[in-house]
């Protein structure tokens, strides 16, 4: 597999960082150590307002960084402003040179297809396969017709996508692979990153044992501010 030149950081649950050239772009932070790199041009994405996935704090950062951009779920209660950019699905926008397409979610917000420097990122936020056994039939149903037409949505986007994140998440038991599964299976990402775990680490490489031998390279996140050269 061909090296991307790209440095990634799991920082917590569903945040992380992703650096090349002179970009550093920022996923779902909520809390953790971070080391904002503001000597490079900075642009930070949080997919809803779930607790988990957004925290106002970010907003702060732009007092040390005047390069810093903003690029937020419409559900985020901010005002727009000239380095705040809210998307709603299913929408295209250019900020500088890193374009931004925003694909649905199976809970609330967006999730993000970024393109930046020949580079497609891809951060799912809360979209998954959420298969809960206490959901009625139908719930169930309904939830997997949703997700997959999701996915399909991404897979006519045409992009080869070099870096996903997705979640896994311990709490849907002996059914977390599911939406993971699917996203490989429809997607191909070359790096595919579980997110979303609570810091139950022990879900990489019960994910990785699951799916088995794939194209995909299925990173196997051990601990917070997890670094991986690409």
């Amino acid at each position: 597999m061909s090296k991307l030149n790209v440095v990634v950081e799991h920082i917590e649950h569903s945040g992380f960082t992703v650096e090349l050239g002179n970009k550093f772009l920022v996923f779902d932070y909520y809390k953790g150590d971070i080391n904002l790199k503001n000597d490079r041009d900075v642009y930070v994405f949080s997919s809803h307002d779930h607790g988990d996935h957004f925290n106002p704090e970010i907003l702060d950062w732009k007092k040390d960084n005047e390069n810093i951009n903003y690029i937020l779920s419409n559900d985020i209660e901010v005002k727009e402003e000239k380095n705040i950019t809210l998307m709603g699905p299913y929408k295209e926008s250019t900020i500088n040179d890193v374009q931004v397409k925003t694909f649905g979610s199976t809970d609330k917000g967006v999730s993000f297809l970024v393109s930046v420097d020949g580079i497609n990122i891809f951060h799912a936020g809360d979209l998954n396969w959420w298969y809960w056994d206490d959901d009625t039939d139908k719930e169930k149903a309904d939830m997997e017709n949703s997700f997959k037409k999701k996915v399909q949505r991404i897979k006519e986007a045409g992009l080869d996508i070099d870096i996903a994140f997705f979640p896994v998440d311990p709490r849907l038991e002996e059914y977390f692979h599911l939406g993971g599964e699917h996203f490989i299976e429809e997607i191909k990402p070359k790096y595919f990153f579980p997110m979303h775990a609570w810091d139950k680490y022990e879900i990489s490489p019960k994910f990785i044992h699951k799916i088995g031998s794939v194209s995909t390279n299925i990173v196997d996140i051990e601990h917070n501010n997890q670094v991986f050269q690409l």
